[in-house]
């Protein structure tokens, strides 16, 4: 299974956090097929520069984490803006038109994305 991992599954695995259970760590730790969005990329560096988010270099810590990046194309834009508004926030609405157009299972502890036709993986 090919993964995409929600913005704050990163985040709790470069922090190491507990919040994210040691199996889900490990399997992050050792598989192959897991992706990043570049809007994962994006969205911590609108938060880091509001203030809401810590260290500095935490965008390039995501980027150089070694996962591959999924770049974000027009038909990714298409599908997410014609996605019923059952979620709000257009990071995560990005995120699930994503993994539905390239068969990937998002994984999130985002009980909102459920109401969504998409393969999930909830922590």
């Amino acid at each position: 299974m090919s993964l995409l991992l929600d913005t704050h599954v990163v985040l709790w695995w470069l922090a190491d956090d507990p919040t994210l259970a040691d199996e889900i760590k490990e399997r992050l730790d050792r598989e192959a097929d897991i992706y990043l969005s570049a809007v994962t990329v994006w969205e911590v560096a609108i938060k880091q520069a509001l203030g809401k988010i810590a260290p500095p270099d935490l965008p390039e810590q995501i980027r150089d984490s070694g996962f591959p990046i999924l770049g974000i194309t027009a038909e990714h834009g298409i599908a997410a803006g014609r996605l019923p508004m059952h979620h709000r926030d257009p990071f995560d609405r990005m995120l699930i038109a994503q993994a539905r157009l390239e068969g990937l299972t998002l994984v999130t502890r985002d009980g909102q994305i459920s109401k969504y036709d998409v393969d999930l993986l909830t922590v």
